[in-house]
């Protein structure tokens, strides 16, 4: 019999669906008032003129008063989301147009009229909210075997979760976990509310593999808050998308996703200072170099929401450019912005290209992120390294200067300070070169924002993390002490576009990264989230294990953001001015100038002597040099040919 119920409830068209239910909805709000009658001793029969108008006047405003609050929608699907108060208000007017027709009908008294109206809500309300928590319970009925769940709030997102899990072949709620201790022991959507400390033990009761976080307005340090306590169980946590997400349309409430770093991070972003967000943006012509980069690409997305005429991507690879410029196409396209783009291929080391670009298209504000930042590779290439991350960024800063560019940004990175490899001492470089020009004077404004690791970036140990893990492990780290700093990549290049608005010339600003995190928990804390346990010496039977791997050439265990012990605030909370020494303009001009000649020879002895003589504090790490014994020896250039083909 069920079984048949469950059929016609699953493969009956939504009008006939539709029609069924408004036929069962009269006939249940009649025999609620005739039991009401029946129990306030008024004879049904046989049933007089005005019993018969009665109940006749409750049948016909069923059906519109119900479906005016649309209980006719999505009948199935999304049955108990919000069906209790509406049949609770429905019935309430039902009833009281009841009372009103019984006063009118001279069927009783005043008082017997309001009796009348209040015990047919007490019914109606029971046995029209009973007869859809019992269809709803049929159609799930079809899913029993679907893996038990768990939602994380019983709110109206976490209602609206269970409905559409609960529709799934895949899923089966089981119950809600809430905060709230006034909804434990209590029914939401037909599923027991519990607190968050019952939950290890239904966890194991229920067989529950997995736990819904429906929490899409909860503060980053809330979810921190949560998750950690569900660490210990070693069950996979996914989530609805943040409220942000929600309002802007890029996400969908049923659309889950795995937790990620920044929840398990908690970090909270600062709300953007307007004034300083498109001080160098709004109504000016753009460029941004290394445009198809995790951070380049990034301010590019914020940039062209703020209000700029003109924006140029700068990059060197064909695929990430392609990439870019499709992307914000069509978010123009989708939010009818009027900015224009530029897509440009080329390298910042092509002095000529740099000055032709921002020369051609007027550029007023440059944010150079372009840069090789892989530490190991940059340090099996140090002349590549060398001549794309300083010495592009002198031929990019002149050809600024020379073209009375008004603002130049510079991405510098957390390596740039105390560096022990090559990443970190050509950083540094470009900064003292920044600093150099700044004092040497001229039309454009120059200032550097220094900041730590940015989560979900190519190269990041937070994908290769999921990659592993996905893969049954080993989680490789480098070393158990290691610690980094992180932050989200909107973030950080929110406040880079903050920063470039407050620099005076020469300026070094510190984005606030919040407190290191140490890898190997970030990387524990990613397998238990995941649903799985680590496998080690206390847990032998365990998924996943963690290898120490060893620090690659050029790491060191913690990162810095500051040369010197002090910094000072800015109109920013998250954004510190730093107080550091710098190099006068001649002494840099003369370390660029050996570099230029050592990079086009592949000399990499003289690239490192001339490190270590202007980057204070460079300190690189052993036998680097050895190892580059293909590029140890200085090459003579080639002779320049004339068209003949002769010296």
């Amino acid at each position: 019999m069920v079984n048949t119920l469950r059929f016609l409830l699953v493969r009956t068209p939504v009008a006939a669906k539709r029609t069924i239910v408004a036929t069962s909805d009269i006939a249940l709000t009649v025999l609620a008032l005739a039991g009401t009658l029946f129990v306030l001793e008024y004879p049904l029969w046989p049933a007089g003129r005005h019993i018969v108008t009665l109940l006749g006047i409750c049948a016909a405003l069923t059906v519109p008063v119900l479906g005016t609050l649309r209980l006719y929608q999505a009948i199935i699907r999304f049955i108990g989301a919000d069906m209790r108060s509406k049949v609770l208000r429905g019935t309430g007017l039902i009833a009281l147009s009841v009372a009103l027709a019984a006063y009118a009908l001279d069927i009783g008294s005043v008082r017997n009229s309001i009796a009348i109206g209040l015990v047919f809500w007490t019914f109606a309300a029971f046995l029209l909210g009973g007869a859809r928590i019992t269809m709803r319970a049929i159609v799930i009925g079809r899913h029993g075997t679907g893996e038990p769940v768990a939602i994380y709030g019983a709110g109206a997102a976490g209602r609206r979760l269970a409905a559409a899990a609960g529709n799934s072949r895949d899923l089966r709620p089981v119950l809600f976990v809430d905060d709230d201790p006034t909804l434990h022991g209590r029914m939401v959507a037909g599923i027991p509310v519990v607190a968050p400390a019952e939950l290890p033990d239904l966890v194991r009761r229920e067989g529950i593999r997995r736990i819904l976080l429906a929490l899409p307005s909860a503060s980053r340090h809330r979810r921190r808050q949560i998750l950690a306590d569900l660490e210990s169980l070693a069950i996979q946590v996914q989530t609805v998308p943040d409220i942000g997400d929600l309002v802007t349309g890029k996400a969908r409430l049923d659309e889950l996703r795995d937790i990620g770093v920044a929840d398990i991070l908690g970090r909270d972003p600062v709300a953007p200072n307007d004034r300083l967000l498109d001080a160098c943006i709004r109504g000016k012509s753009v460029l941004v170099t290394g445009a198809g980069g995790s951070i380049g690409s990034e301010l590019c997305r914020q940039i062209v929401e703020l209000g700029a005429t003109r924006l140029v991507l700068f990059e060197l690879s064909e695929l990430a450019l392609y990439g870019i410029e499709r992307e914000l196409r069509e978010r123009l396209q989708a939010r009818a912005l009027q900015v224009e783009i530029v897509a440009l291929l080329g390298s910042v080391h092509q002095r000529n290209l740099m000055r032709q670009v921002i020369q051609g298209f007027g550029i007023q504000t440059i944010y150079h992120a372009a840069a090789y930042k892989h530490v190991p590779i940059v340090e099996f290439n140090m002349a590549e390294g060398v001549r794309n991350n300083a010495l592009g960024t002198w031929y990019t800063a002149e050809a600024a200067t020379e073209a009375g560019v008004e603002t130049f940004v510079l991405i510098s990175t957390d390596k740039a300070v105390r560096p022990v490899n090559v990443m970190g001492a050509s950083k540094r470089l470009a900064e003292l070169v920044l600093q150099g020009m700044a004092a040497r004077g001229g039309p454009t404004r120059f200032c550097m924002v220094r900041f730590g690791n940015v989560l979900e970036s190519s190269g990041s140990v937070v994908p290769l993390f999921r990659e592993q893990i996905q893969r049954g492990g080993p989680v490789t780290v480098t070393h158990a002490e290691v610690i980094r700093y992180f932050m989200t990549i909107p973030e950080a290049a929110q406040l880079v576009l903050q920063a470039g608005a407050m620099g005076n010339g020469g300026d070094v600003f510190v984005l606030d990264m919040g407190e290191p995190v140490r890898i190997a928990d970030l990387a524990q804390r990613m397998i238990q989230l995941m649903g799985l346990t680590v496998r080690d010496e206390a847990n032998p039977q365990g998924d996943v294990a963690i290898e120490f791997s060893g620090l690659r050439p050029g790491e060191k265990l913690y990162e810095e953001l500051l040369i010197g012990d002090t910094a000072g605030a800015t109109d920013h909370a998250k954004i510190l001015r730093a107080f550091e020494q710098s190099l006068p303009w001649p002494r840099v001009h003369e370390a660029l100038e050996s570099l230029v000649i050592a990079v086009n020879h592949g000399d990499c002895e003289t690239i490192q002597r001339v490190l270590l003589d202007v980057v204070n504090g460079y300190e690189p790490t052993g036998g680097q040099i050895e190892d580059l014994v293909w590029q140890r020896r200085p090459v003579a250039p080639e002779p320049t040919r004339s068209r003949s083909g002769t010296a």
